[in-house]
């Protein structure tokens, strides 16, 4: 019988005892009330209506890559590491005392990771875990990456962007024994042979799965799907990969029980707000040295990360539209003071076109047919299929790159429109995001696969579940003696008054923060 880890037991903060009675070895709650909330396949979600093999790879390919280095494809170039491992494949592994240095860096602004170490002591909670991910690979991943190793487990890795690894970090990684399969712009046929060469290891079977996207769980579903039968969990971190799980279970081929990281409120109001709210015009003054004030923008999708986009680009005096096609989401926009449109009504004035939807085809030929010359296009979402750039690889037009990440599609009139990261993810890809809200996506990340595989057998069915409020509340609480922030402690009669224990959590699951 595995032994039970709890949080009590590990910190000796009196006043935080109640409020951080949550397991790190295995979170548990007595009331089975507060289990992880299953969310119903057929809850109404927009289909993403696209191929989940199409997830990385509809883009039009360019020779650059991005990097000053050399160009060539590592693939078949022999690799060791000064200890000897050799299961691993990267650009150079000359760079990984520069990249120890980033990963140093982004640990300074991750706290409730090195928190959570701490806690955990000697103890291995995850000892015995066989964790594959595929997620960017990036400084704030490798302190996630060596945080599960800290914890116990093993961990093997492979990209979900082609442009977004940070070669240096994947170097680090490596030199420290985690076997990465990445590098920064990776052809089409490149990523997904890393992401066969992460997953078919004859000796390394994985027990976890983290994914990013889907791309990892899809090709597992392709080419292995022996592997499902030894899996205990998968968890999922974005919108792109959640519809998909989603479809799998509603289509009853989900055979493991999986974690829907996206939809917790700390992954939704922090690393999808407030990391888009500052790194969208991060993204656009690296690539493009954009001046912002005055220009005409549409984002398209008022979610969390067309939230945080259209508040960031108004700050700096841009005209701001929004396209919608949730009634909902589109009267929050008016009421922030937006203009809701359709794309084709101001499609020939805009200086910029923003896509956050998670959708497909969102901005068609027939859009990019009619845009100003010199309109900057790029997509905020995780895939590169909201900008239809399958209708752009034709001979009438001509694609002229000009910086890294950085293509003009050039029409016969020779009017041109600005492409950014060649349709993928803008900050990822072509900037850096704050480590500091990556930290709360991260925590939330690994406490989620620490239930998932220490959770006893029936618990979970094989179906996706979300993330329970204790835990969101939690992951909050970690982070904020940064802020040096007090919370006010509820008496006895005020948690009474409202119905709730005075440690929380605090919010009916129905709450909408």
């Amino acid at each position: 019988m595995k032994k039970v880890y709890s949080l009590v037991n590990i910190t000796k903060a009196k006043d935080q005892e109640a409020v951080q009675s949550i397991c790190i070895k295995q979170i548990q709650f007595n009331d089975q009330k507060h289990e992880f909330n299953k969310r119903p396949a057929n809850i109404g979600r927009r289909s993403l209506s696209r191929s989940i093999s199409q997830s990385s790879t509809d883009s039009y390919s360019s020779a650059c890559s991005g990097s000053s280095e050399d160009e060539s494809s590592p693939r078949d170039k022999p690799q060791a590491t000064s200890k000897g491992l050799s299961d691993f494949c990267i650009k150079n592994i000359q760079q990984a005392e520069f990249g120890r240095r980033e990963i140093t860096i982004a640990e300074q602004e991750m706290p409730a990771l090195m928190i959570l170490t701490k806690r955990a002591g000697g103890e291995k909670p995850l000892a015995g875990a066989k964790v594959m991910g595929c997620t960017h690979i990036t400084p704030q991943t490798a302190v996630l990456m060596e945080t599960l190793s800290r914890l116990g487990a093993q961990c093997r890795w492979a990209a979900c962007n082609i442009f977004s690894t940070q070669n240096a970090v994947a170097a680090a990684l490596a030199e420290g024994g985690i076997s990465v399969f990445a590098w920064k712009g990776e052809s089409e046929d490149d990523f997904w042979w890393c992401i066969d060469r992460c997953v078919g290891a004859e000796s390394w079977q994985p027990n976890m799965i983290l994914d990013d996207g889907g791309d990892l769980t899809y090709w597992i579903q392709k080419k292995y799907p022996s592997i499902f039968k030894k899996l205990k969990g998968i968890v999922e971190e974005s919108v792109t990969g959640i519809y998909r799980l989603y479809q799998l279970s509603k289509a009853g081929r989900l055979c493991v029980p999986a974690m829907n990281v996206n939809d917790s409120v700390t992954k939704q109001k922090f690393d999808n707000l407030y990391c888009c709210k500052e790194s969208v015009l991060d993204g656009l003054r690296r690539t493009t040295d954009v001046m912002f004030g005055g220009k005409q923008v549409v984002v398209c999708g008022y979610g969390e990360v067309g939230k945080g986009c259209c508040a960031a680009l108004k700050a700096l005096g841009t005209v701001v539209n929004v396209t919608e096609a949730d009634p909902i989401c589109a009267l929050q926009a008016c009421m922030d003071g937006f203009r809701v449109i359709q794309l084709g009504e101001v499609v020939r004035q805009v200086d910029m076109v923003i896509t956050c939807t998670g959708n497909k085809n969102v901005v068609g030929r027939e859009h990019m047919d009619r845009m100003k010359n010199g309109c900057i296009v790029c997509n905020m979402g995780h895939c590169s299929t909201e900008i239809d750039l399958v209708s752009l690889r034709t001979a009438e037009l001509r694609w002229e790159r000009v910086r890294p990440q950085v293509d003009h599609v050039i029409w016969p009139d020779g009017r041109r429109i600005v492409l950014l990261a060649e349709g993928r993810l803008l900050n990822l890809s072509c900037s850096t995001v704050p480590s500091f809200v990556l930290s709360i996506t991260a925590t939330t990340q690994a406490l989620a696969l620490i239930e998932l595989y220490s959770a006893p057998e029936g618990r979970y069915k094989q179906d996706v579940y979300l993330l329970p409020k204790k835990m969101d509340e939690y992951v909050a609480s970690l982070h904020l003696p940064t802020f040096d922030a007090h919370l006010t402690e509820l008496t006895d009669e005020q948690g009474k008054y409202l119905g709730i224990s005075k440690h929380g959590p605090y919010k009916p699951n129905y709450y909408r923060y």
